[in-house]
């Protein structure tokens, strides 16, 4: 059964933004296929549920079509629901742009990725799973390792008469006794997340209603998960729109490139900057990480995206302009 969805976004947005951002984030969707120009297909289980639906998403004016498939009407709405918390759709986005008045860095950084919201995991569930297959192997490898249960353990969804795999539900996690590739504890903590989300523990919306604190603590009591995975899991999970990610070590390489620093920003000092950005410090924390990417190529392995929006014409103020001491970045894999 399907059915579609007409949203409304609030504030700048580009579905083709999200494409592009999603074809280099292979831990949200790894590799499941192709949609046609102007489309985003997505496969996933819905919240709540041991059932997994498909999305086909376009954007032919104003609005967004979200269009949902494999599931009965119930559960259609409660897909559709969360896909517009995938695309960040349903956060308010109305005075993005007033932290581009208040940070002149943020506003160059806005116009090179124009309309691009964060591209979020389909649920904290599924941000979690990540993060424990990922601990202490390469992106690439836990992104393959992450496709492979989805194809092995998870249900397909048919989108335009092509085969998309989700990930497998929660109540399927919770039975996992091996997989190829999961060594050490990670069979364990993953069968715990699994039992923690059918029991609620993970529901993003309260999660967002809750204090980011309070949050992110009880986040990391789940097995596995330390302070880094309970910000990935909050932020890219759940979508909250508006948390600094202190542990995060990529955002301090990505703002001493933004801002021509001599050296990486000490908390104090990234707290102090990131005032600016509020309500849209994750929003903003996303564009500087895509902006590293793109100049770097660091996750890709030290290649600059082919793709990637062009910098900004002022070498003395682009964001992608290099830091003025070299000496003082960190040593790759830190």
């Amino acid at each position: 059964m399907s059915g579609v969805v007409q949203v409304k976004p609030r504030g700048p947005f580009s579905l083709e933004a999200s494409r592009r951002f999603l074809e280099g984030f292979g831990p949200a969707i790894g590799d499941r296929g192709s949609a046609p120009p102007g489309h985003l297909h997505l496969a996933f289980p819905v919240d709540g549920t041991a059932v997994s639906a498909g999305a086909c998403v376009r954007q032919p004016g104003e609005s967004v079509a979200i269009e949902i498939l494999g599931v009965d009407d119930e559960d259609a709405a409660a897909a559709a629901r969360q896909v517009t918390r995938i695309l960040s759709l349903d956060v308010d986005a109305t005075g993005f742009f007033d932290v581009g008045v208040r940070d002149p860095v943020i506003a160059r950084i806005q116009s090179r990725y124009e309309g691009l919201r964060p591209v979020n995991f389909a649920s904290p569930y599924e941000a979690a799973a990540w993060a424990l297959i990922s601990q202490r192997i390469r992106i690439s490898q836990a992104s393959r390792i992450k496709t492979r249960m989805a194809v092995e353990l998870g249900e397909s969804v048919t989108i335009e008469g092509q085969d998309w795999p989700a990930f497998p539900a929660p109540a399927r996690l919770r039975e996992l006794e091996q997989f190829p590739g999961l060594f050490g504890r990670k069979v364990e903590y993953l069968r715990a997340l699994g039992a923690a989300t059918v029991e609620g523990r993970l529901d993003a919306a309260r999660l967002r209603e809750m204090p980011a604190e309070d949050a992110l603590a009880e986040i990391g009591e789940l097995p596995g998960v330390g302070p880094f995975s309970a910000g990935l899991i909050l932020l890219r999970g759940a979508g909250h729109p508006d948390v600094l990610a202190l542990a995060e070590p990529r955002l301090r390489r990505a703002v001493m490139l933004a801002y021509d620093l001599d050296e990486e920003p000490d908390d104090d000092r990234l707290e102090a900057m990131s005032e600016a950005w509020r309500p849209y410090r994750t929003w903003v924390a996303v564009l500087l990480r895509r902006l590293l990417e793109d100049e770097t190529g660091e996750i890709a392995g030290g290649r600059p995206r082919d793709d990637a929006p062009a910098p900004c014409r002022d070498r003395r103020q682009r964001p992608g302009a290099p830091p003025r001491d070299r000496r003082k970045r960190r040593p790759a894999g830190h």
